[in-house]
């Protein structure tokens, strides 16, 4: 896989993994840090360095398996073929 490819496909990878993410930090700590007129469902803080940092590492760990798995051809890209061939010929 060629450098630019990495470059390319890394960044989606991470924005993908920050929709993973994002639950989990999000989740609250406690009652009384609310602020008045705050949401009930809303998070007392976020911190984006925390998250950044967590869909980091997801991104990394997807990235990673799906590199290997582009290498080792775990999964072959003619195990996806959902369509029957008889369909493609036309038959």
């Amino acid at each position: 896989m060629r450098l630019s490819s990495i470059l390319a496909l890394y960044p989606l990878f991470w924005a993908l993994s920050f929709f993973f993410v994002l639950p989990f930090r999000l989740q609250s700590e406690g009652e009384d840090q609310r602020v008045p007129g705050q949401f009930d469902g809303a998070p007392p803080k976020f911190s984006f360095a925390r998250t950044a940092k967590w869909t980091t590492l997801v991104a990394l760990v997807l990235f990673g398996l799906y590199y290997a798995n582009y290498v080792y051809h775990w999964i072959p890209v003619q195990s996806l073929n959902l369509v029957p061939d008889r369909v493609l010929e036309g038959k």
